[in-house]
C-alpha cells in the first residue's frame, strides 16, 4: 500500500462520511497550484470552495497571521480589539455605511442576518416573522438555513422543516408580490447561486426586489458567501446592480463567509446601523467570531486585492475565460451554456457527466460540479494569466475526451 492509500485509509477509520471525499492527499499549496502526497502538480480552479481567494500560503496572509499571533490571539467580545475594528472599517469602504458582527462561517451569518429580521418584524403588527428565499438557492446547513435553502435535496431526510421560509421561483416578480403576506420579515437571495449552478439575477429584477422591500418595510438580505471580496469582479457583486439612473441596489444586511477570510473560518454580516442597533446584548454572539488571527489575515485580504487591482484582474480574465468558453466550436456538442461573472463561472452541459472531477483530476486540474451537470470554475482571483490559460485548456480536454 502507498503512502497516500495508507493516510487515505486512516482518513475513513476516523473521520465522518458526510463528504464525498476523493482518494487523494493534498500535502501543500502555493499560489494557484497544489500538490498531493505523491508530488503530483494541480492547478486550482475551486480554490477550497471559493475560500482561498488569494490562493494557497500568500505571503501577506501568512505574515499577517504570524505576527497577530505574536501578539493577541482571543480574548472574547466583551472588550474591543483593533484587528475587528479595521475590517469592519474595510467593509464601510468597500461595501456600505454599516456596523458588523463576526462569526465563523457564512452560515452563521446568514442566521444571525434572519434573527435581525425578525427582530426587525417585532415592531410590526402582525408580528413579522417569514423570509422569502429562491429555488436553486443555498444558504448553509443548520436546520434553518436547509429550510431556507431552495434546494430539495439539502433538505431530504431532516424533515419536518424550521417553519418560516417561503422557497419561491426565482425572476418571477409576480409571484413574489403574492408571496408576500402580512407577517413576511425579509427576502434573502444570492446575488449570484452558487451551489444551484451560477445562476444570474438581473438588475430589473433586483431593482424590483428592492422596491418591493420599501414598499412592504421588510429587510432585503444578500447573502454574498461565494460572491463577496473580489469573485465577480467588483467587490461584492450586488454592485453590478445598478438603477436606472446608475445607483448601486444595496441591501440591508449582507453576509460573507469564505473568501473573506482568505482560508481562515470567518464569517460576517454586515447591517445597515438602524439594523444593527436591534442586536442589544444577549440577543446573538459567537465565541471566537472575530479574534485577532482571523481578523488580522481578514484585513490583510482586503488591502492585498486593493494593492495589486485584482477585481479588475478578476474581471478581466473573467470575461476572456467566457468568451473563450462560449466561442469554441470543439465544446458545442457538450455544452448548452457558459454564465458567471468575474471568476466565477459555471459550464452548464447538456448531459450529466460521469466522474467529471476525477476525470479533471487526471488532467492535473481541479474543479467543480454542482447541480447535476455544471461545472464550476472559482480560481484565486490572482491567478496568472498563464495559469488560468493551461487551466482552461485542461478544462475543455476533459469536457471533449
Amino acid at each position: 500500500m502507498s503512502d497516500m492509500s495508507a493516510i487515505v485509509e486512516r482518513g475513513k477509520n476516523v473521520l465522518v462520511g458526510n463528504y464525498a471525499r476523493i482518494p487523494l492527499v493534498m500535502a501543500r499549496g502555493e499560489g494557484a497550484l497544489l500538490w498531493d502526497a505523491a508530488g503530483k502538480r494541480y492547478i486550482d480552479l475551486f480554490a477550497g470552495f471559493g475560500g482561498a481567494i488569494l490562493g494557497h500560503c500568500h505571503p501577506a496572509l501568512i505574515e499577517a497571521a504570524t505576527q497577530q499571533a505574536k501578539k493577541l490571539w482571543h480574548v472574547g467580545n466583551t472588550f474591543y480589539t483593533e484587528p475587528q475594528i479595521e475590517v469592519a472599517e474595510q467593509l464601510n469602504k468597500t461595501a456600505f455605511t454599516g456596523q458588523a458582527f463576526f462569526c465563523h462561517s457564512g452560515l452563521e451569518a446568514n442566521e444571525a442576518a434572519c434573527k435581525l429580521s425578525r427582530l426587525r418584524g417585532r415592531s410590526s403588527t402582525p408580528n413579522r416573522w417569514k423570509v422569502i428565499t429562491f429555488l436553486k438557492s443555498f444558504h448553509g446547513r443548520s436546520l434553518a438555513m436547509i429550510s431556507a435553502t431552495g434546494n430539495p435535496k439539502i433538505k431530504a431526510g431532516f424533515d419536518p422543516m424550521v417553519p418560516g421560509f417561503i422557497n419561491i421561483e426565482p425572476n418571477d416578480i409576480a409571484l413574489l408580490e403574492k408571496a408576500i403576506d402580512a407577517e413576511t420579515a425579509a427576502i434573502m437571495l444570492e446575488p449570484v447561486q452558487g451551489e444551484g449552478g451560477v445562476n444570474l439575477f438581473s438588475s430589473e429584477f433586483i431593482q424590483k426586489v428592492r422596491e418591493l422591500c420599501d414598499r412592504h418595510n421588510l429587510t432585503l438580505i444578500f447573502d454574498e458567501v461565494w460572491t463577496g471580496c473580489g469573485r465577480t469582479g467588483r467587490w461584492f457583486a450586488h454592485q453590478h446592480f445598478r438603477r436606472s439612473d446608475g445607483s448601486v441596489i444595496l441591501p440591508d444586511i449582507m453576509t460573507l463567509g469564505k473568501a473573506v477570510g482568505g482560508g481562515l473560518p470567518v464569517g460576517v454580516m454586515l447591517a445597515k446601523p438602524d439594523l444593527a442597533r436591534l442586536l442589544v446584548p444577549s440577543t446573538h454572539g459567537s465565541t471566537l467570531g472575530g479574534n485577532g488571527i482571523c481578523m488580522a489575515a481578514s484585513r490583510t485580504v482586503f488591502d492585498v486585492i486593493e494593492r495589486d487591482k485584482l477585481l479588475n484582474n478578476a474581471a478581466t480574465l473573467g470575461e476572456w475565460a467566457m468568451s473563450r468558453l462560449q466561442n469554441d466550436s470543439k465544446l458545442a456538442p457538450k455544452v448548452a451554456n457558459v454564465r458567471g461573472r468575474g471568476l466565477m463561472i459555471g459550464i452548464e452541459l447538456k448531459d450529466a457527466p460521469e466522474k467529471m472531477v476525477e476525470k479533471g483530476l487526471e488532467r492535473g486540474v481541479v474543479l467543480n460540479l454542482t447541480a447535476s451537470k455544471v461545472i464550476r470554475l472559482a480560481p484565486p482571483i490572482n491567478i496568472s494569466r498563464e495559469l488560468w490559460e493551461q487551466g482552461l485548456d485542461a478544462v475543455v480536454a476533459t469536457l471533449i475526451a
